[in-house]
């Protein structure tokens, strides 16, 4: 049994019908990469994860149990945590604060202590900056903020948004050093990126989405080599 699974959901934004039978799996361990054009449905395949957005049919699994019982909250506290495009940290809040607000669902002191050490571990800005307000930081010490907020909810499954929009070639490098590193220390990891070329030296697993449907799903390695792929996401001819 795969640790996520996501089985034929259909969703909507009112009568809009945003996915199409969309199914994927990650497996425990992994991270896997959702690819697609803007408007292809990726964001909104996490949101529906996440139980922001409702599927109105199908499945969606965490270690066989049906996450589409519970509020989004909920699902946090079950240990799957999104990484939010855009960022959306908490501006007018100290990044300390930004930190703790992550903490939420966790009552175990002892366990926030651990994880806020291996924030400032992975992320050391962040602890040179805890008192600094966070709408001060720049786009890449918010996205590390943002990141550093979702592991503070200690995630089983990581669900990462976008983490490598609007920022500098050199802070993109970063982020996928933290990618990396975040894996190599266990976590489990369905990205969704539109550096398609990026994504898929990181990830181990791929699934191309358009207008809402998966359309290719295959190894990353294969999904490199992919004529379709290579054309429409990796910028070759």
């Amino acid at each position: 049994m795969a640790m996520l699974e996501v089985e034929n959901i259909h969703a909507y934004y009112g009568h809009i019908h945003a996915l199409r039978d969309v199914s994927l799996t990650v497996e425990r361990g992994e991270i896997v990469t959702l690819i697609g054009a803007n408007g292809a449905g990726k964001s909104t395949t996490l949101k529906t994860i996440s139980g922001l957005l409702r599927p109105r049919q199908g499945a969606i699994r965490l270690d066989g149990a049906d996450l589409t019982l519970y509020l989004p909250h909920e699902i946090v506290a079950r240990g799957v945590v999104q990484v939010p495009e855009g960022r959306r940290i908490f501006g007018r809040l100290t990044v300390m604060e930004n930190l703790e607000m992550g903490a939420f669902s966790c009552s175990d002191q002892r366990l926030i202590r651990a994880n806020l050490e291996r924030v400032f571990t992975l992320f050391p800005r962040l602890k040179e900056r805890r008192n600094q307000v966070a709408g001060t930081l720049s786009g890449g010490e918010q996205q590390m903020l943002a990141t550093g907020r979702a592991l503070m909810a200690n995630p089983r499954l990581l669900l990462m948004d976008e983490p490598s929009m609007g920022l500098a070639p050199v802070l993109v490098d970063s982020i996928f050093a933290t990618i990396r590193q975040l894996h190599a220390g266990g976590t489990t990891i369905l990205l969704v990126e539109q550096n398609a070329r990026m994504a898929l030296q990181v990830a181990s697993r791929g699934y191309v989405l358009q207008t809402g449907t998966v359309v290719l799903s295959d190894t990353a390695e294969s999904l490199r080599m992919n004529e379709m792929v290579r054309q429409a996401y990796l910028g070759e001819s």
